[in-house]
């Protein structure tokens, strides 16, 4: 293991996905992407930091609107990496009532994504980041979705990697503007009524947080 001092130089900026005014897909449940977003990543963010990385965190109060913002405010970094949770096509979804409140879910998919972009400067060492969270997640026990690349239930998304569950996204603002390398993080369909509720359980957001922090290690020792 390399010295904690050089480890730490190179800072992992963490993106919380969304914002307050405009926070996402709605869950099955009807919670904000936004909340689980930002749970996650502050635990992302914590595990990193006991790790000795150095570690931003970006777009947590909720106030961040602009997307090109968010790369720039990660200037410096060494990976940015957007966290996010899922949703899917409106067609494919039902409705049901909760708590007297209709809401929308569909429990035929389920499982995490990671995206890169090849309009990224550094979309190489994304990859290689998103290939490693994407192994460290399987080796946790957790699936990919491989759903976004179908092109009629997903949105014709090419595999960057199948087997680890990495799409491209070229033209993704977060990742296409930034100057560093970055990759984006779709870690549970919410939108599954199961799955939206293992997403909320604080001991399956630990063991995600620790895969991806696995994953980080793994691709910047």
């Amino acid at each position: 293991m390399l010295p904690l001092a050089t480890r730490a130089a190179g800072t992992i900026a963490i993106d919380v996905g969304h914002y307050l005014e405009a926070p996402g897909v709605i869950s099955a449940h009807g919670r904000p992407e936004f909340e689980f977003n930002r749970d996650l990543a502050m635990e992302i963010d914590q595990q990193l930091q006991a790790r000795g990385r150095a570690t931003k965190v970006i777009g947590a109060d909720g106030l961040m609107r602009s997307l090109p913002a968010r790369p720039r405010a990660a200037a410096g970094a060494a990976l940015f990496m957007a966290v996010h949770h899922d949703s899917m096509q409106e067609k494919l979804l039902s409705r049901w009532t909760v708590d007297g409140v209709e809401r929308k879910y569909g429990d035929r998919f389920e499982g995490f994504s990671l995206f890169v972009s090849r309009e990224n400067p550094g979309w190489r060492q994304g990859l290689a980041c998103a290939s490693a969270i994407g192994a460290a997640m399987i080796r946790a026990g957790f699936k990919p979705s491989l759903y976004h690349a179908d092109p009629h239930v997903g949105e014709n998304r090419p595999f960057a990697d199948k087997a680890n569950g990495v799409h491209y996204f070229d033209r993704l603002v977060v990742l296409r503007t930034a100057s560093m390398p970055a990759l984006l993080f779709e870690a549970g369909v919410i939108i599954n009524r199961a799955e939206e509720k293992r997403m909320a359980d604080p001991v399956v957001r630990n063991r995600i947080a620790t895969a991806v922090s696995d994953g980080i290690e793994e691709c910047m020792p």
